[in-house]
């Protein structure tokens, strides 16, 4: 009989300690790593959070310390007065709720029209579907901004939108995504079509699929599109500004929250905190909507934007 080698255990256990050893040492250099980039990252929001606290004498004092990177915690009676001036005297709520109730209509209008746009595509057979799948592949990867002074003809032109009817100039061009669609038609081509059959086989129509059995079972894309949608229409500057009409004095303002930090930051008399102060107010919500919804975004493309 041959003889085996046996290994010896002092040796077993040497190499699981340098290989525990090594990787104990990776994720350090991993978590290090991590960090400094999560505080570079970190720097401005930090800044601009402190200064948001400050008087423009404070900030002024502060600038080119570490005490810049921290709030006026000397004048704590005061550390929030440029918030309430933010609010009362430049009445940037008002702006705030313009966008908000711009994005509720855009992701209603989104999930309808794009959600059905997408089961079409995703589970319906018509003549003409593959070159359609095409045109919307390629509509993916041509600019917006092309598109903008064809749109604005139409919208000011042909349609004649005026006044307070200029809020559908706004509205309407944003309710229909190809991007969104794409993901929509992705997403529904993975849900099984026994659901459909079933639902068919109980006498069950098109439309009442897509509202009762297929929308339902797609939380996770329509919570995708539905922070898209909105971090879309509250980030938006140029497409209002050229379509919303100037507001008259005594008028409420239509426009949206991205509008209200230029007309603030062109203020004569404003100061550094004012201007940090309105930032933050309008960073608050896109960070509390996007923390909320993280768990479905990654879902939704989990199962639907990655499947090419």
């Amino acid at each position: 009989m041959k003889k085996q080698n046996v290994i010896p255990v002092e040796y077993t256990l040497l190499r699981r300690k340098r290989v525990k050893g090594d990787k104990i040492a990776k994720d350090v250099v991993y978590y290090v790593c991590g960090i400094i980039l999560s505080l570079l990252f970190l720097f401005p929001l930090v800044y601009m959070l402190a200064t948001s606290t400050k008087s423009e004498s404070a900030y002024v004092a502060d600038a080119g310390s570490l005490a810049m990177f921290l709030p006026d915690f000397a004048n704590l009676g005061t550390m929030f007065n440029n918030y309430g001036k933010v609010f009362t005297d430049y009445g940037i709520w008002r702006y705030a709720l313009n966008s908000f109730l711009y994005a509720a209509i855009v992701i209603v209008l989104n999930v309808l029209i794009n959600g059905l746009a997408g089961y079409v595509m995703a589970k319906l057979r018509f003549p003409g579907k593959k070159l359609l799948s095409f045109m919307i592949i390629f509509l993916i990867v041509v600019p917006v901004e092309t598109s903008i002074i064809p749109l604005y003809s139409i919208v000011k032109t042909m349609l004649g939108l005026k006044g307070v009817m200029s809020v559908a100039g706004v509205v309407l061009p944003a309710a229909i995504s190809i991007f969104n669609i794409f993901l929509f038609i992705q997403f529904f081509e993975g849900i099984p079509k026994e659901y459909e059959e079933a639902a068919r086989i109980d006498g069950a129509s098109t439309m009442g699929i897509f509202f009762k059995i297929i929308l339902p079972l797609s939380k996770p894309i329509i919570a995708t599109v539905a922070v898209f949608c909105f971090i879309g229409v509250w980030n938006d500057y140029l497409w209002p500004t050229m379509i919303l009409p100037y507001p008259g004095e005594g008028e409420w303002p239509l426009y949206p929250i991205q509008s209200a930090l230029n007309t603030i930051q062109s203020i004569r008399g404003i100061t550094t905190g004012e201007v940090m102060a309105s930032l933050v107010v309008t960073s608050i919500p896109i960070f509390v909507i996007y923390v909320a919804a993280q768990k479905y975004i990654v879902q939704g493309f989990g199962s639907a934007g990655l499947k090419m």
